[in-house]
């Protein structure tokens, strides 16, 4: 029980599965400033974006099933297996001959480090009550703020100045750092064995109409046109395999995803809610670089560097609003007034995208942050006080694979729309039409990004203002009563 365990002994414990959450957060972005140093190396340009997309795909689609096997197994088992798997991902991906064996090795490594982040929420909730929970999700919330500006950054110096293969090789220590950490300590994280059942054939759809609407999302306005035959068959191939992955929920014995998760009201509310966020996040982490460049004038080392203020925001939001959560009893308020100073601060920079100094940009940025970072820990612990300690493996595994999925469509969007608003058709490559794009352009595409970002904000906070107040679980603070 989370009583058995000192403060210490959670503090140690935190500090192991966030190092290994790290893991998985940070080889989503170091890549990024070494792709064209490694498609040099094996003069191929054609296939760069697969290194980046084989990651993501495996790790979104395996999140939910090493969620369930963690229930079925423990925590402990599955985390090292994650941590195992994306060390030796790691060195094959160092090790790799050629662009193919590399693409390949990205899709085994993203399958263990896509489940590290879920997994360390999990633990965190098996740990610590939901009332105390919030503390710690902040730190989560700190280790994607970091990765997020830290990987290109060390990306860029590593490829520079010693080799490309040094952002797979820096794994080997940092994961034989986590399993250091968390081999003795995983121990203590209770573990209520329960019979469960794998349904495979569940899993397998699940994962094979995800990734098929992940290349779709991923090729659509970049490889291919939105209306080319090619992206409408992936389409229709993920529509057919989600009916069927619907279809086996209703009559297998034990679904892979149990059917009273998915019908829990507060579980979709606030897995609805952190979606909306995370994608909007992602998408600004990604495109806003393009702003800074092209309408505020930064060089792209400058405008990676300006980031830094919203993700700071974020990190210093979530670990005060998860320190909140320890003492509110209506604490619905919290979301909800980040999510409305996030779409005032969106509102702003699309009223005046060209019109605004650098320094009011970055001050509207910061505000954005600060919304974003009220949201995150509130939506995951809502999500985790409304199931059973034996679901809770599969559903904090089922919020994260929603939220990448949910980021893998904004980002589609907010792409199309930089498209659109520049005149140009589908299949031109966005950086490449921003950068040659008149600063009076870029600045009427980024006010629609804007107007976008804020749209999908507010339908977060419908989500929140419809999520039901349930008592937080645990020791601290007065007893709140259901809404």
């Amino acid at each position: 029980m989370t009583q058995q365990l000192t403060h210490r002994q959670i503090s140690r414990i935190v500090q192991g599965i966030t190092l290994a959450m790290f893991l998985g957060a940070l080889d989503q972005t170091i890549v990024a400033t070494a792709l064209p140093t490694i498609g040099r190396h094996f003069h191929n340009l054609e296939d760069l974006a697969w290194v980046v997309t084989a990651y993501l795909l495996t790790g979104t689609a395996a999140t939910p099933l090493l969620g369930k096997l963690s229930d079925m197994y423990g925590r402990r088992a599955v985390m090292l297996s994650a941590v195992a798997i994306f060390i030796v991902g790691s060195i094959a991906c160092a090790l790799a001959p050629s662009m193919t064996a590399l693409i390949l090795a990205r899709a085994f490594q993203g399958f263990g480090g896509g489940a590290l982040i879920a997994l360390a929420q999990t633990v965190i909730a098996d740990i610590v009550s939901p009332r105390e929970r919030g503390r710690y999700q902040g730190y989560i919330a700190a280790v994607f703020a970091l990765s997020s500006v830290g990987g290109p950054v060390l990306g860029g110096f590593l490829t520079e100045h010693i080799d490309w293969s040094l952002i797979f090789w820096i794994n080997v220590p940092l994961g034989a750092l986590a399993l250091g950490m968390t081999w003795h300590m995983l121990k203590l994280v209770p573990f209520h064995k329960r019979e469960h059942k794998l349904d495979g054939i569940g899993a397998v759809l699940m994962m094979l109409a995800s990734v098929a609407l992940l290349l779709a999302l991923s090729s659509g306005g970049a490889r291919y046109p939105w209306l080319s035959p090619q992206i409408a068959a992936l389409v229709a191939a993920s529509a057919v395999l989600w009916a069927l992955f619907a279809w086996r929920l209703a009559r297998a014995e034990e679904p892979f995803l149990p059917l009273n998760i998915l019908g829990n009201k507060v579980v979709r509310a606030a897995t609805l809610a952190g979606a909306c966020t995370m994608g909007t996040l992602v998408g600004m982490t990604i495109f806003v670089p393009l702003y800074f460049e092209g309408v505020m004038g930064l060089s792209a080392t400058q405008s990676g560097l300006a980031l830094i203020p919203m993700l700071a925001a974020v990190t210093a939001a979530s670990l005060a609003a998860g320190q909140a959560l320890m003492r509110m009893t209506h604490y619905k308020r919290i979301p909800i007034v980040g999510n409305i100073a996030s779409i005032a601060a969106l509102a702003v920079l699309a009223i005046w995208p060209a019109g605004l100094s650098l320094l009011a940009v970055l001050a509207l940025m910061s505000v954005v942050g600060l919304g974003f970072g009220m949201v995150f820990p509130v939506s995951t612990v809502c999500m985790q006080n409304a199931v059973e300690r034996p679901q809770m493996g599969i559903a904090t595994g089922a919020a994260n694979f929603f939220r990448a999925l949910f980021a893998a469509l904004v980002v589609a969007i907010l792409g199309a729309i930089v498209l659109g608003g520049l005149g140009s058709a589908s299949g031109s490559s966005v950086e490449m039409l921003a950068r040659s794009a008149s600063a009076q352009d870029l600045a009427f595409a980024f006010r629609l990004v804007f107007i976008a970002c804020a749209v999908v904000v507010a339908c977060g906070l419908g989500f929140i203002i419809a999520l039901d107040e349930l008592p937080l679980r645990g020791p601290s603070g007065p007893a709140v009563e259901p809404h």
